[in-house]
């Protein structure tokens, strides 16, 4: 049986919310921590940032890249933007508040998966951590348990 849109959005929205909890979590432990004492040397003090960074590039790529693509489809079918433009339309249609800041966060989701320089540790969690509180504060308000 073929899904419909309204299935699978329901299906990434689920995603999202099953995937918020494990993010929150991660972001609570480490909020006020500061990245200075992260290293590679140092796995004990490296899993737990590691660990949010994941979950902020799944929680972010799932909402983006599934979510959001569908329910601008579901707007507009004949869409077929790239995800700056993508971006620009969920803000016209409020599903979110600020396109350029979901882009900068693309950018770091992108930076996570494919560019990962153990000399940008400290650069990269501090980006995550300060992004993941605007992504908890959009997300957390549409995608309750």
């Amino acid at each position: 049986m073929n899904k419909t849109n309204t299935d699978l959005i329901q299906e990434y929205k689920t995603d999202i919310i099953h995937a918020l909890s494990p993010l929150k979590h991660s972001f609570e432990k480490l909020n006020q921590k500061t990245v200075i004492e992260v290293s590679e040397k140092n796995l004990d003090a490296l899993e737990p940032w590691e660990a949010l960074a994941a979950r902020f590039a799944r929680v972010t790529d799932i909402f983006m890249s599934k979510y959001l693509r569908l329910k601008i489809l579901d707007l507009d079918p004949a869409f077929r933007g790239e995800m700056r433009d993508l971006l620009d339309k969920a803000e016209k249609s409020s599903f979110i508040s600020n396109a350029d800041e979901w882009m900068k966060i693309r950018e770091l989701r992108n930076k996570i998966a494919h560019e990962y320089d153990a000399d940008d540790l400290k650069k990269i969690f501090t980006q995550v951590l300060k992004m993941t509180a605007f992504v908890l504060q959009e997300l957390e308000k549409d995608f309750k348990p």
